[in-house]
């Protein structure tokens, strides 16, 4: 008879309070749940950082060139905005999808680098993402967080500050720990991306130039392009044409108004560039999408 692991023992905690197919928050104010009982189909958004850890099931994750699997005991690690799409590509009735999503704090990380000192090298930009994989120090201190969701929420809340700065730093001192900190570091000495992303969220309606943001960050414009697309592995106008199709798609779920006064909304001076464009990214004209994703009334 084998016996049980950590990822068993949590497994047996999520399902008693993620029931619904959908994300749940708990009592831990940086901890949510998700559920699946099926595959699903591919979405697209904007992941925030976060280390989204899988239990039971698998997914994939698209970004732009790039494809990530990863299944029971491996996470994904996001560290800074990065627009993705993704699917469950395997789960059922009897074994259903599993995750746990810890946000993570780019200010946190640095403070724990520096509190533990953790040995950096800041030499060259890397990926915004990867999938590492949980070793037992870090499966243990994920089952300690885990367990805190079977105590009184007051204490849950409160235990858990301590359990994450832990988790962080199994990350930063594990095989991973460079693609976690590397970014979040350059950022902190003025030469990391999270600035222009930040810069590009507050204009993502307005016309701007490369030469504006390099210039706002610091860069030359080849310096900025070549950090930008080695951590988002886009353009920065290209990011900048997915956050306005993002948030475009969000005011039209609102119902509230048509596709051409999103298009304007967003930035958009041709409607039916703005519906080329969403088609090509979304699979669909606009109103067409939205149909799609809108709940069918009972």
């Amino acid at each position: 008879m084998r016996a049980l692991t950590h990822i068993d023992h949590m497994i047996d905690i999520v399902q008693q309070h993620a029931l619904d197919e959908q994300r749940v928050g708990t009592s831990i104010p940086f901890l949510s749940l998700l559920r699946s009982s099926h595959p699903t189909p591919v979405t697209k958004g904007v992941l925030k950082p976060s280390c989204c850890v899988i239990l039971q099931g698998h997914k994939r994750v698209h970004l732009a060139d790039e494809v990530l699997d990863y299944g029971p005991g491996e996470y994904l690690v996001v560290s800074v905005d990065m627009p993705a799409s993704g699917h469950i590509v395997r789960a059922t009735a009897d074994k259903p999808y599993l995750l746990l999503n810890i946000e993570l704090d780019p200010q946190e990380i640095a403070a724990i680098v520096m509190e533990a000192q953790v040995a950096i090298d800041t030499q060259e930009p890397v990926r915004g993402d990867y999938v590492g994989q949980t070793d037992d120090a870090l499966q243990e201190t994920l089952y300690q967080l885990v367990r805190l969701l079977q105590a009184p929420p007051a204490e849950a809340a409160f235990l858990a500050v301590g359990l994450k700065r832990e988790i962080i730093y199994r990350m930063l001192t594990g095989a991973y720990g460079r693609q976690l900190y590397q970014n979040i570091v350059l950022d902190q000495q003025d030469r990391g991306i999270s600035k222009a992303i930040a810069w590009l969220k507050e204009r993502y309606d307005q016309t701007v130039k490369v030469e504006d943001l390099a210039h706002a960050t610091n860069m030359s414009v080849s310096s900025l392009h070549h950090r930008f697309k080695a951590v988002t592995t886009m353009g920065p106008m290209q990011y900048q044409k997915q956050l306005r199709l993002q948030q475009a798609r969000a005011l039209l779920l609102g119902g509230e108004i048509d596709a051409t006064t999103a298009a304007y909304q967003v930035g958009y001076e041709s409607a039916s560039q703005f519906s080329r464009e969403y088609r090509r990214l979304f699979g669909a004209p606009p109103m067409q999408d939205i149909k799609k994703l809108r709940p069918t009334p009972p």
